[in-house]
């Protein structure tokens, strides 16, 4: 099939197919956020860690040293730090997620990936006009 509008599949499957892209979408902009929890937090630990050797040298020891052992290298959940947190969601999460939306698109679109934008594309476009090409697999 060079047509990835996929002209051969109904409107309901290709709007199910939709859905499904869009919601791994928002799945993975979740998992950009969580990476950016982990780098931050991460980051928030490294400069505890230039307060508390602050604080000691400023002569402020007890603080330096409560800080240093309550808080520095804390868990962020029960037993585990963010890369855990990280891990835990992909593993269990977002790789069942993905793998999900692959046997969809195998299954129902011969692994054709965005149907539904290629078919809102051939709709929306001019044909023949600059610009409104068709472009890679998809007929004029």
């Amino acid at each position: 099939m060079t047509d990835r509008s996929r002209p051969d599949l109904d409107d309901a499957t290709i709007a199910a197919l939709g859905k499904l892209s869009e919601s791994l979408e928002t799945v993975e902009q979740a998992r950009g956020l969580l990476y950016g929890f982990h780098q931050l937090t991460g980051k928030a630990d490294l400069l505890l860690q230039d307060a508390v050797a602050g604080l000691r040298d400023a002569g402020h020891t007890e603080l330096a040293d409560d800080l240093d052992r309550d808080l520095v290298g804390r868990n962020v959940l029960a037993d585990r730090w963010t890369f855990q947190v990280v891990e835990d969601y992909d593993a269990n999460y977002w790789s069942t997620y993905r793998a999900f939306d692959q046997r969809a698109r195998d299954e129902l679109a011969g692994g054709d990936r965005h149907v539904l934008e290629a078919r809102m594309k051939q709709g929306e476009r001019t044909s023949g006009h600059p610009r409104h090409e068709a472009g890679p697999v998809l007929d004029d």
